[in-house]
């Protein structure tokens, strides 16, 4: 007896200190509990050999102003036409697919903490590059701008299971290639988390990389310790030339790159899943061989995101197809030992933020539970991506913390069957004022900030308040109250000289 017990008490040392690892990786979502897999294994492989062959016979278009690109993949064999179509060898697809890297760190602003993008962890960020949100004051839609940004940011940085940022909203009034500069300068300076970037100008990312450098203190160290991902949004197979220029430029600073095609099935793309499926990942795979290319063993992670065109409108709907096709490619990449940053939780074709979103987000912040990618990257975003919401993205942050719940799991052991403690309550006994129900009442609890209208506990004087405005006052309180980690005023002077310069340049 006492044997067992002792065996016992040192699982439960052991059990403990896991649960504590577990507390310190919270992204992590292999826990327990399997993904989804929509796609038998016979559909898997017939998704990759279709994407093979479109590689190998039809071919992906790329700018014919995008030289660099169009000779690396001369040098690798692949067959190149004079208007930029190139057909890619399915032996040089297959070596960039085993070249590349499971998993890249990125780290916080400060260099104190990091998120891991591979397999094995999902993380949520807001954005992405909206171009309208809600006026404070009339409720409508207006063109975003830097002071929208500053807030939003903010905002990020206070919300507790937002793991960090992409581009929320755009500098609508300046939109040029020093509004794309300015946004990340914004971000920068108003979250220590950390970052996703999309710019449109390869130039962009050279200025972007250099304010990062200024950060990090040297080349070599945001090497060591990258400080934010860049995103590359190509059409369906074709890219343009300042997205290959991206590649490759991100590529040769050691940038972790994430590349998301857009695709629409109906309208840029098939409107099949499986056909859909197939232009995307042809895409991507795409931009993989180039990365490739320029340096072997390099991390570029892919993941489109499967839309598709409402017939009726014409508008983006086809919620199924969309929530499959999430679910499907996810597992192709999982089957290629890839990470995926396919993750369309958090967002909403809704105008407004109200009964239609909540409802929507829901579903979908739910999908990502079976879909496991590595980011979710839309939340907050409203109106098929047009307008971000600050009071959606307050929405999701709760929503993150439920998926964060479920993913542990349900632990079992000796502690949790609570078999020697049943015996000792007996039958028809009471729990309530047991020990074990005070140290295990929030083992496995979700500790919402707006399931139901007072929950979890409703006492004395409670105000009958909407979703929304409960929100809303949680929203003004943590701009209130939350003080982002400041930059130092050297490091700010730098920033803005490095703008200043290349303005007059």
């Amino acid at each position: 007896m006492r044997k067992r017990n002792a065996r016992a008490e040192k699982r439960r040392a052991v059990e403990s200190a896991a649960k504590v690892d577990r507390k310190r990786d919270i992204g992590l979502v292999d826990q327990a509990l399997p993904p989804y897999q929509p796609l038998s294994e016979e559909g898997v492989a017939q998704v990759i050999d279709a994407t093979f062959e479109l590689m190998r016979e039809i071919g992906i278009g790329f700018d014919t102003n995008a030289t660099d690109a169009l000779a690396y993949f001369r040098k690798s064999g692949c067959e190149v036409d004079s208007d930029g179509l190139v057909r890619f060898p399915t032996e040089l697809v297959q070596d960039a697919i085993r070249s590349t890297a499971r998993s890249m760190k990125v780290w916080n602003r400060s260099a104190s903490e990091f998120i891991t993008l591979d397999r094995h962890h999902c993380w949520f960020f807001a954005g992405m590059t909206g171009i309208k949100v809600y006026d404070e004051i009339s409720g409508e839609p207006r063109d975003s701008n830097r002071d929208d940004l500053v807030a939003i940011t903010q905002l990020v940085d206070a919300l507790p299971h937002i793991d960090g940022t992409a581009v929320p909203c755009k500098i609508v009034e300046q939109s040029n290639i020093h509004g794309e500069i300015d946004e990340f300068a914004v971000m920068v300076e108003h979250t220590s988390k950390p970052l996703e970037y999309l710019c449109e100008n390869a130039e962009s990312l050279d200025v972007v990389i250099e304010i990062a450098e200024a950060i990090r203190g040297g080349r070599d160290k945001l090497v060591e310790k990258p400080y934010f991902t860049q995103v590359i949004t190509p059409l369906p197979i074709y890219y343009d030339k300042t997205h290959t220029d991206q590649i490759i430029r991100g590529i040769e600073y050691g940038i972790p790159l994430m590349i998301g095609t857009v695709t629409i099935g109906g309208a840029s793309s098939p409107i099949t899943i499986a056909g859909c499926l197939v232009h995307a990942l042809a895409t991507d795979l795409a931009a993989l061989v180039l990365s490739h290319l320029v340096r072997p063993g390099s991390f570029c992670m892919l993941g489109s995101d499967v839309n598709f065109m409402e017939a009726a409108t014409g508008g983006i709907g086809g919620f199924a197809q969309m929530y499959l096709g999430d679910l499907a490619i996810c597992q192709v990449m999982r089957s290629l030992d890839l990470p995926s940053a396919t993750g369309i939780g958090g967002c909403s074709s809704a105008r407004r933020f109200g009964q239609d979103s909540v409802w929507e987000v829901s579903n979908n912040m739910m999908n990502a539970f079976y879909a496991r990618p590595a980011t979710c990257d839309y939340l907050g975003m409203l109106d098929e991506g047009i307008t971000f919401s600050r009071h959606s993205l307050a929405f999701c942050n709760d929503q993150v913390g439920l998926l964060r719940q479920l993913w542990k799991g349900i632990k079992v052991d000796d502690e949790m069957l609570a078999r020697d403690l049943t015996r000792e309550v007996g039958v028809q006994g009471n729990y309530l004022a047991h020990p074990h129900t005070a140290q295990h009442c929030r083992d496995e609890y979700w500790d919402s900030c707006y399931h139901g209208g007072n929950y979890p506990v409703s006492s004395g004087n409670v105000s009958d308040q909407t979703l929304i405005e409960r929100i809303d006052e949680d929203i003004k309180k943590l701009l209130q109250n939350h003080k982002p980690e400041k930059l130092s005023d050297d490091i700010l002077l730098q920033i803005h000289s490095i703008q200043a310069r290349f303005k007059a340049g």
